[in-house]
């Protein structure tokens, strides 16, 4: 089969199309999915250059994080797919190839009114949102969030899901344009940022959301940038608020004022997919399924897919996704 491949480890360039080993037949709960279309995410750059390794059991040099396509074949225990059936899903790594083998508790079928195309630009950042603002970050109705890289996939994909809950809603992004784009999907309140601004003034964003949201701050936080950040969303938080780090392209270290967590009785968190267990990630996929597929079925979310290039074209989408111009999804079609 074709695949997206790590000739080197290292810039776009080191990345090819090779014909690398089909995967094995299907055992009891597994299905053999023929890719149609899968999504690039930032893990995909991270891992190219060497600084993010694939979980055990998954290949180190083929790309992939979420896919959209056909079932092919499926294990003597599967109960809910039948080949021919559309679907998508995530998996810890491969899915920029032609075919996947994955279990059927990570899979859900696509919508009638998506595409491959569309549908793949949903798996990875959906599920990650869904989980990261509700689930862990226990996100309420009338509650306010703050989102960093709001244009980003997952970005965009809270936003859209808090909007659905009557929640108000703070962004940044380095971008004032994207800003703008972003109120199409329901932001309250964009906000300009620089990291290194951000970083020698902490309450430039709190002073911002506390002027917008009757001086107080916000419910949660969805921290897709990282360490230059922390210092700012302590004072961005409300009394009990709740901080959620997803992403570190500003940095993985920082320094935290103790003192802060102590008198607002914050909880700071970390959040990751790729590399929880496979009864960590059915469970999440399964909350995906149950809440969010039917706001995209009824149209009241819908993909972010802002470029789509051939799998022939992978190094120009990374070094588009790398240019920091994407807003929101880049779709790779097979």
């Amino acid at each position: 089969m074709k695949a997206v491949y790590i000739k080197e480890f290292g810039g776009a360039e080191n990345l090819e199309i090779r014909e690398v080993e089909n995967p094995s037949s299907p055992a009891e709960t597994q299905i053999l999915v023929r890719v149609k279309t899968s999504a690039l995410n930032r893990a995909d750059v991270l891992q190219r250059r060497g600084f993010y390794p694939a979980p055990k059991k998954f290949p180190e040099r083929i790309l992939g994080l979420e896919f959209a396509g056909e079932v092919l074949e499926i294990g003597d225990q599967v109960s809910n797919f039948k080949p021919g059936d559309r679907v998508f899903g995530i998996t810890a790594g491969g899915a920029q190839a032609e075919f996947v083998l994955t279990e059927e508790s990570l899979l859900a079928k696509i919508p009638d009114n998506l595409s491959f195309t569309q549908a793949a630009a949903i798996p990875e950042a959906f599920i990650t949102a869904h989980d990261a603002i509700f689930t862990q970050g226990d996100l309420r109705e009338g509650e306010t969030l703050l989102i960093h890289a709001v244009g980003s996939g997952v970005g965009l994909a809270a936003l859209q899901l808090a909007k659905t809950k009557n929640i108000k809603t703070f962004g940044t992004s380095r971008n004032a344009d994207k800003l703008e784009k972003c109120k199409e999907f329901g932001l309250d309140f964009g906000i300009v940022t620089e990291t290194n601004s951000v970083e020698s003034n902490p309450k430039a964003i709190s002073e911002i959301v506390q002027n917008k949201n009757g001086g107080r701050g916000v419910d949660v936080i969805l921290d897709l940038v990282g360490a230059k950040y922390l210092a700012a969303n302590l004072e961005s938080l409300a009394p009990k608020g709740r901080l959620i780090l997803v992403g570190l392209t500003s940095g993985a270290t920082a320094e935290i004022n103790l003192g802060k967590v102590l008198a607002k009785r914050a909880r700071i968190f970390g959040t990751i997919l790729r590399s929880r267990s496979a009864p960590e990630k059915a469970e999440a996929t399964a909350k995906f399924v149950e809440d969010v597929l039917p706001l995209i079925e009824n149209k009241l979310i819908v993909p972010n897919v802002d470029k789509v290039f051939r799998v022939e074209e992978i190094c120009q989408a990374h070094e588009y996704l790398e240019s920091n111009e994407s807003f929101g999804k880049v779709v790779l079609e097979f």
